[in-house]
């Protein structure tokens, strides 16, 4: 018992001597507050800087949402400058997309994006539908924050923080405000900026956690009570509400209510400072919380607010020498690049942790770099299967242990995928198109999977594929499939439609193949198919119907290293058949490139492809065609039917625009010049005499929820024009 005293004793001794020690300086104990207010967060690290000037030495730190993540940055080390220097090199333009670089994700869920809406899945178990928790799940952001602090050298946590920290968060099951004084630095922002419905919530200790902007978005009481604050400094970045005239869709409805509730508890977080706390808002314009593209200038009018109150500020400053005292403990001290000694892969139930690491390039005994990390992380959230991957580097026993933390899909591992098409142009009218897919992942650890889809709308279609990876790595693969379709073909003479045909057919497929990762694939499949071709209304000199039936054997080679799967701005793509069937007396190859780069905001892209029969001649049912969007623009989809095709477009596009946070891409203007040159018409029987054609288009496009969206007008020589519309995926 009398040790226990003892220690009591010295310890009351010693928190005596700090408080007389405090009181002896006369300098006030500082709290500062950073509130919460998205891109307008920004404007925080103008503030730092003018404190930085003052030489004002703060004595603890509380955050919200935006007001966090600088916070904990500023704790972690970063000055102001760095901060600054950071946010400039951030890509905001898919910093709030999860979507990885298109190049970077695995070639079979590559596949599946193609086909479907990315983001549409829905998960589906004997329990009924479940939806995603957020429009993202914020990998981006969160390998973000890990760069901001220095994860990669090694785990940062708020308790070991030389700057006592505090984060504030809200648990959305029962809507307390949670305070975060220890744990994950970087898992402790990213769920202070979770605002709900957009970003999906973060577990921790249990509990849900979402944006504390809803129930302490300025946590001046926190600051008080964290280090016993005299004097608190409280920066208040909140957006405003908006006028009533204003507030009339979903979207603005939704951010009004939240805004309320945010101000709500703001008011009454700022009735509690007094008369010796000082007040900053930054007067920030028209700067909104998702403009981060603007966060120099947010910076820069943080700093103005500063100087308004720098009368007040100065007296909290200390001299030069005190104030590197207290800076040299929270001074990032930069350490060499930790080398690996063990990896771990952490945290899985369903998914093999070979097919982790087949996607790791950083292996042991290997120093650990930033770049080098997050591109691991993002090349494994693109194999589809995870709703999150982190990582966090531990020091266990002298030994460096490099801990990948991917978190399987709450919803999945089953889902239901849609896809929606609407076409319409002057030449053929209008159609659409619905597509839906139940698709079963993780049969096995191999990875197995399950499609069945199903099309309704002008064509129709369904189909069963059964795909299964030959080893851990899915190297190798086997693939069998049956399919269904039935589509309406148009049929032009003089570029005017003169017919419409039924092009029905099933087929099973039967393939082996290899994945080269998320470079591409190669397969070598076995086709048999039954073709019908039945005329529905006009007259045509081909026949009123046609039935045939062939086999063959297909090898395909398809290679992508775009970097989005719509509106890439730099990359290349290829892709190469071979179909050759004796019955049939026929082969028909068809090669297709395309390439992309970028002058600024300005992206030149162009592609070529040739479709021939170099044994026999192509049927009508298989020929090559052109018609449609940047397929010759001048042209109805399909219109031109025949053989030996070249076709070559060039199209420069200016990037005039991006879409609002929480969706993707860019908006786009572009012009686009066409050639081809057909060996042998089908259809066509008066282009000028000539096996030529051209084309040129203008148009709008930009990618919206339901895939890429095209407004334009093409125009060729040879007599074609065409006004077109299309939204979703064909």
């Amino acid at each position: 018992m009398r040790p226990f005293i003892r220690f009591l004793a010295t310890a009351s001794l010693a928190l005596a001597l700090s408080a007389q020690a405090a009181a002896d300086t006369g300098h006030p104990r500082i709290g500062l507050v950073l509130g919460g207010g998205g891109a307008r967060g920004a404007a925080h690290i103008g503030v730092l800087e003018v404190l930085e000037e003052l030489k004002i030495p703060v004595d603890c730190v509380a955050g919200t949402s935006m007001g966090a993540l600088i916070a904990g940055a500023y704790a972690s080390g970063l000055t102001p400058e760095m901060m600054r220097k950071e946010m400039a090199e951030a890509d905001w333009d898919t910093m709030f997309s999860d979507i990885p670089d298109f190049s970077d994700v695995n070639y079979r869920y590559k596949e599946t994006l193609r086909r479907f809406i990315p983001g549409s899945e829905l998960g589906v178990s004997g329990d009924g539908v479940r939806f995603p928790p957020g429009v993202i799940d914020g990998v981006k952001i969160k390998l973000f924050f890990n760069q901001l602090v220095g994860a990669n050298r090694g785990e940062r946590r708020i308790e070991k923080l030389p700057l006592p920290l505090s984060i504030i968060a809200t648990d959305i099951g029962n809507g307390e405000r949670v305070v975060m004084r220890e744990g994950s630095l970087t898992t402790a922002m990213r769920a202070s900026m979770s605002v709900p419905g957009l970003l999906a919530p973060i577990t921790r200790d249990g509990r849900k956690l979402v944006d504390g902007g809803l129930v302490d978005n300025v946590p001046i009481g926190e600051a008080r009570e964290r280090c016993n604050a005299d004097v608190v400094i409280a920066v208040n970045v909140g957006s405003p509400l908006l006028p009533a005239e204003s507030v009339g869709s979903l979207l603005t409805i939704s951010a009004q209510m939240v805004n309320i509730l945010t101000e709500q508890n703001v008011a009454r977080s700022l009735a509690t400072l007094k008369p010796t706390d000082i007040f900053i808002q930054p007067d920030l314009g028209t700067i909104t919380a998702g403009d981060f593209g603007r966060h120099a200038e947010a910076a820069d009018r943080g700093r103005a607010a500063a100087d308004k109150v720098r009368a007040q500020l100065a007296r909290l400053g200390t001299d030069a020498r005190q104030y590197a005292l207290w800076r040299e403990p929270i001074d990032r001290v930069y350490l060499p690049k930790p080398t690996i000694d063990e990896i771990e892969i952490a945290g899985l139930k369903r998914v093999n942790p070979a097919m982790v690491e087949r996607q790791l390039t950083i292996k042991p005994g290997e120093q650990l770099s930033t770049s080098n990390i997050n591109r691991d992380v993002l090349r494994t959230y693109g194999d589809g299967f995870y709703q999150s991957v982190d990582y966090e580097l531990l020091n266990q026993r002298d030994r460096n242990i490099l801990r990948i933390l991917p978190v399987e899909k709450s919803w999945g591992p089953d889902y239901l995928r849609f896809a929606l098409n609407l076409d319409t142009d002057t030449n053929q009218g209008s159609s659409f198109g619905l597509r839906a897919a139940y698709q079963k992942t993780l049969i096995n650890d191999l990875g197995a999977e399950l499609l069945a889809t199903v099309g309704i709308g002008s064509n129709l279609g369904a189909g069963l594929d059964f795909y299964q990876p030959l080893d851990s790595e899915q190297r190798f693969f086997v693939e069998a499939g049956v399919k269904y379709e039935r589509v309406q073909q148009n049929i032009f003479q003089d570029n005017k439609r003169v017919a419409q045909y039924l092009n029905s057919g099933t087929a099973l497929v039967l393939s082996a193949g290899t994945n080269f990762g998320t470079l591409g694939q190669a397969r070598l499949s076995w086709i048999a198919q039954n073709r019908s071709f039945d005329r529905d209304i006009g007259s045509s000199s081909l026949p009123n119907s046609f039935e045939t039936s062939y086999s063959g054997w297909n090898a395909r080679l398809s290679l992508d290293q775009l970097n989005r799967l719509y509106f890439p701005t730099k990359g290349w793509a290829t892709r190469f058949d071979y179909f050759d069937s004796s019955d049939a007396g026929f082969s028909r190859a068809e090669v297709d490139l395309q390439g992309v780069f970028s002058l600024g905001s300005t992206v030149i892209s162009g592609r070529a492809n040739y479709v021939g029969s170099p044994r026999g001649q192509l049927p009508f049912y298989s020929a090559g065609r052109l018609g449609g969007f940047l397929n010759m623009s001048a042209f109805a989809r399909g219109q031109i039917l025949g053989d030996d095709i070249t076709y070559a477009g060039i199209r420069a596009e200016q990037i005039i625009g991006t879409f609002p946070l929480g969706l993707r891409g860019d908006m786009r203007l572009g012009f686009a010049l066409e050639g081809a040159h057909v060996g042998t018409f089908y259809t066509e029987t008066n282009l000028n005499g000539t096996n030529i054609l051209n084309s040129a288009a203008v148009y709008l496009g930009g990618e919206t929820p339901f895939g890429p969206a095209y407004l334009g007008y093409g125009y060729s020589t040879n007599g074609a024009s065409n006004l077109f519309l299309s939204i979703g995926i064909p």
